[in-house]
């Protein structure tokens, strides 16, 4: 029996450029990031003081509470939620909070594999629902700048020392934090769908606590089964939102892997460039991200380029947004520990 198809019918994304798609879609398709200095703690010190943060002090059970409320307005009683979070408080406190808060049926698994967290819960709801065993899922995830993940960061070297994101570029200097919470609605069946989550794929590469494999294999595995899955082949493959961190070895890596899957000719870009990068959320907001390229048949700049790099030839989307058809799209993520996700979205 075929697998049953599944449908985005609501997503919502929440980031420094503000609580809905209006300017993450202007300004952030554009290119023009949303960086600038922390004023949310202390950064005196730090070799970096800049993050893409939302203002004030936002709390994330209730920007989690806010976001699952606008993609699913209905009674959700019998709604499980599968949940994405870095809270330093507790993730079962949170769940427990969030689910109260919005009355789901339950959250039966909190994700907390890092930069492929939100996308492993996307990759189960989506199996959830072409497996008959629900009819929608919702997926929520969050993640706030606070101070002690920024120190770790900062202390690594691994944050960028200019203030800016240059994925892929010469003279990049590695990532910046960002805030992200973001939620969608996944449904075997539903009025006037956003798109479709056509394919889905995870792999390990088991190579190094931090590094990502540089010969690109286990990205590369996940992006070729999530295709198989999809039914695609690359040249259906018309966008691809990078995971992009802009450090030396992710970039160069990933490259590496979208050579080996027959992808490097396909535009790309990352729009962690432009919003940050929300750890365990980012794979959701890209998600959105990529939903919103899909839907308006634009493609947003890989913010910060400088200029080329012999170990990153891509076809990069630099300069203006990119106007073209987007039959599918891929986004792909990659954490510490050599955890690799792959989806493919569909137009509806």
């Amino acid at each position: 029996m075929a697998d049953h198809p599944v449908h985005i019918t609501a997503a919502a994304a929440r980031t420094a450029f503000g609580r809905d798609h209006t300017r993450l879609r202007a300004d952030g398709f554009a290119g023009v990031p949303a960086f600038a200095p922390v004023t949310r703690f202390p950064t005196e010190g730090r070799r970096t003081r800049h993050a893409a943060t939302l203002p004030g002090a936002p709390a994330l059970v209730d920007e989690l509470v806010g976001v699952i409320d606008e993609v699913y307005t209905g009674p959700k009683s019998t709604v499980p939620l599968l949940l994405a979070a870095h809270a330093d408080a507790g993730n079962r406190a949170l769940a427990a909070e969030v689910a109260e808060r919005t009355g789901v049926a339950g959250v039966p698994r909190v994700y907390t594999g890092a930069c492929v967290a939100a996308t492993s819960a996307v990759a189960d709801a989506a199996t959830m629902i072409a497996t008959g065993r629900a009819e929608r899922v919702l997926v929520a995830a969050g993640y706030l700048v606070e101070p002690s993940t920024f120190a770790l960061f900062d202390a690594g070297r691994a944050l960028s020392r200019d203030g800016r994101v240059r994925p892929f570029s010469a003279g990049r200097q590695g990532m910046l934090l960002g805030d992200g919470v973001a939620a969608v609605l996944l449904e075997r069946a539903g009025k006037d769908p956003l798109a479709r989550v056509a394919g889905w794929s995870r792999s390990g590469d088991a190579y190094h606590v931090c590094k990502p494999k540089p010969d690109g294999t286990g990205l590369a595995r996940a992006i070729t089964q999530a295709m198989t899955r999809a039914g695609v082949s690359t040249g259906d493959i018309d966008y691809v939102n990078a995971n992009g961190t802009g450090t030396q070895f992710n970039d160069a890596a990933e490259v590496a892997a979208l050579r080996l899957a027959g992808l490097d000719g396909v535009p790309v870009s990352s729009t962690k460039s432009v919003h940050g990068h929300a750890l365990e959320a980012s794979g959701l907001v890209e998600l959105v991200a990529t939903v919103l390229a899909l839907r308006a048949g634009e493609l947003p700049v890989n913010s910060g380029y400088l200029g080329a790099d012999p170990h990153c030839e891509l076809d990069l989307v630099v300069d203006a947004p990119r106007r073209t058809r987007v039959g599918h799209a891929l986004t792909v993520n990659a954490a510490f520990g050599g955890a690799n996700t792959a989806l493919v979205v569909g137009a509806a």
